[in-house]
């Protein structure tokens, strides 16, 4: 029987994304289990959530930095001392450098509100309501040089409303993060999961495109996973 796979997860705000991964590692959805909550803001939220949990939460203030590549450093030595098999943002507002993304190649991921490739960077949500696009969502990918580039692994859609706001956008958009990542952090720590090539593979078989939790094998998993937590 192989050990849960220690998971580091980097936050700069609140960590509702963390507590979703939290949740479904205490209802046993996750073969795995957070050793260390790291952030650059010491009135990170996120890290209270890590400490009434008794896990690690650390703080590596950017601002003590004179350059992005030696935070980067601290915070890989800060990251590293925990042994991650896989390292998450979850609304960790850092741009990474090539030499941190290359470090962990494989096994980091992000999430970011929108369809990539579309609206990458900031302001997604107000960006697509002056698009007068008829979706929106969020994406779960492999992190790698490219800013909000690397290969998706799976999103989630929402249409856009008569009315929607920004705001209103968000909070929708955030529902549906809550169920992406914790799927795709269960895949990773089940073997399912991996990047080889530049290409998501996914129970053995390379992504030709991302795959969508409203697809019918997708959302009869998440039924089963949300059914298992109510039993």
């Amino acid at each position: 029987m192989t050990a849960p796979v220690s998971i580091v997860v980097l936050i700069s705000g609140s960590g509702s994304n963390l507590q979703a991964i939290l949740d479904a590692i205490e209802h046993g959805e996750i073969d795995g289990r957070v050793t260390a909550v790291v952030s650059n803001k010491p009135d990170a939220y996120g890290l209270e959530r890590a400490r009434q949990l008794g896990i690690a939460a650390e703080v590596v203030p950017h601002g003590d930095f004179d350059s992005r590549e030696a935070f980067d450093q601290a915070l890989m030595s800060a990251i590293d001392a925990h042994n991650p098999g896989l390292v998450v943002l979850a609304g960790f507002m850092r741009i990474l450098t090539p030499a941190f993304v290359e470090h962990y190649a494989g096994r980091l991921l992000n999430i970011h509100p929108s369809l990539l490739p579309a609206y990458r960077g900031l302001n997604t949500h107000a960006r697509a309501l002056a698009d007068a696009v008829a979706e929106h969502g969020a994406s779960v990918h492999f992190v790698t040089g490219e800013l909000d580039g690397g290969p998706v692994i799976l999103q989630a859609r929402i249409p856009v409303k008569p009315g929607d706001t920004p705001q209103t956008l968000a909070d929708r958009v955030l529902e549906k993060e809550h169920l992406l990542y914790p799927l795709v952090v269960r895949w990773f720590c089940a073997g399912r999961l991996r990047l080889a090539d530049h290409r998501v593979i996914f129970d053995g078989q390379p992504l030709d495109a991302p795959l969508h939790l409203e697809a019918p094998e997708i959302a009869a998993e998440l039924q089963r996973k949300m059914a298992g937590q109510t039993g």
